[in-house]
């Protein structure tokens, strides 16, 4: 059984929706309600409308969905392809001043069961999330956006395709978004092409990059309709694969930033009774300079862990004393997650020092973008920021391969996959 297939995908078609940059959204999950609104103005056949449709009092947002899914299919607004194809993407972005590409590819990847998973994860997921996902797929029946998988690519087959296919083709799609990113999407269909891709992934590792959520909805609606179609299911039904987006650890092109803290107390954080407990734990250090503290943050990260804090217009740097103190204060996990620095401040800060319930930190927000924590931080007397440095690949790949799940949000791979480019529509569930 092939791990991964080619599929036919559905597009926009441009004579009639128009130019792709207006059409296409980041995924749903990293889309602020500011964000959403700017999108859905951007054109009436942006693909926000299906991914992430508005709230409204008057009908089912989900149900809203699935008919303007339907009805974009009708009037030619998106199209089917009419060959199966792999749909190989390049992505060229900055990241701290650097110009770096991405490359991978689009196409289906089987899903896993109670017999055995052909992809490992490595984050917990929201309940929350789960169920809106849901609830939106059994109304358009489809995988709207890819999830993000790394793998070792131990054949090489990206570089492969990417040598003898694409420079002589012209990317169907090709459009620069709002950060500058130019994303491309050539269309492959040469049979011996897809056989290649599909027997060169059958011998690889997979792990979840981003998209956790929407892996386990799509095993979630699998196992819907197996119980639906009862002795009818073949195992081979469409829902039985998921939309994914393919890329190999090449360090070249990936990358992976940190996604930070802003912590919401229920009164205002007490420094200096806040580092005099720190000092239990870490050496702390006050950097009175915003760059140099950024710097020294990320410098210190590739040797060694160390946590930031922001509060009261002051930064300070929490140093880890000794890494062997882990082994006694995080005694449930094992050790490739004790060394994560995100459960450094989950366990020696919130929940040691700050006295947090770990199950229940609702009073915590994410974000990539560590300026606009310190702004908040800066607004409300009752925030504190803690940033961290990013998860390295291999950490990622040594959690999911141990079994073991990183807490929510601990990766942000840089930059997004688009929503929009490609879905994958179920075509027999009955």
């Amino acid at each position: 059984m092939s791990k991964t297939k080619a599929f036919k995908a559905v597009v926009y078609n441009p004579q009639k929706a128009g130019d792709f940059k207006s059409l296409v959204c980041p995924p749903y999950d990293v889309i602020s309600s500011q964000a959403q609104e700017m999108f859905s103005e951007r054109s009436p056949y942006n693909f926000i409308n299906i991914d992430l449709a508005k709230d409204s009092p008057v009908d089912d947002k989900y149900k809203r969905a699935g008919t303007i899914f339907r009805d974009w299919l009708k009037e030619g607004v998106i199209v089917q392809d009419e060959k199966p194809a792999v749909y190989f993407y390049s992505q060229t972005y900055v990241v701290r001043g650097e110009k770096k590409t991405r490359l991978g590819f689009i196409s289906l990847l089987k899903l896993g069961d109670e017999k055995g998973s052909v992809v490992f994860g490595h984050e917990n997921t929201h309940t929350a999330a789960k169920q809106d996902r849901l609830k939106l797929m059994k109304q358009v029946k489809a995988n709207l956006s890819p999830i993000f998988i790394v793998f070792l690519d131990k054949k090489r087959i990206i570089q492969r395709i990417f040598q003898k296919y694409i420079p002589a083709s012209k990317a169907f799609i090709e459009l620069t978004d709002d950060e500058k990113t130019l994303h491309k999407l050539w269309r492959l269909d040469d049979p011996a092409m897809l056989k290649l891709v599909e027997s060169s992934m059958n011998d690889e590792n997979m792990f979840i990059a981003d998209g956790h959520h929407r892996y386990e909805v799509a095993c979630a609606y699998r196992d819907m309709m197996r119980e639906k179609l009862g002795s009818a299911f073949t195992g081979e039904e469409d829902f039985n694969y998921c939309l994914a987006y393919f890329t190999n650890t090449d360090y070249r092109g990936l990358s992976i930033l940190p996604i930070h803290r802003l912590l919401k107390l229920g009164k205002p954080l007490d420094l200096e009774d806040f580092t005099d407990k720190a000092r239990e734990y870490f050496d702390v250090d006050q950097v009175k300079d915003r760059t140099r503290f950024f710097f020294l943050l990320e410098k210190a990260g590739h040797t060694e862990h160390l946590l930031g804090l922001y509060k009261d217009k002051q930064y300070f740097l929490l140093r880890l004393k000794n890494v062997k103190m882990l082994d006694k204060l995080i005694v449930d996990k094992p050790r490739e997650y004790r060394l994560l620095d995100v459960a450094i401040l989950n366990y020696l800060v919130l929940k040691n020092i700050l006295g947090l319930d770990l199950n229940d930190l609702t009073g915590i927000q994410y974000n990539p973008d560590p300026l606009e924590l310190v702004e908040q931080v800066d607004g409300d007397p009752l925030n504190v920021a803690f940033f961290l440095n990013p998860v390295k690949i291999q950490q990622i790949i040594a959690i999911a391969e141990s079994g073991n799940k990183m807490p929510p949000k601990s990766t942000y791979f840089y930059p997004k996959v688009l929503s929009g480019l490609v879905v994958n529509k179920f075509e027999k569930e009955e």
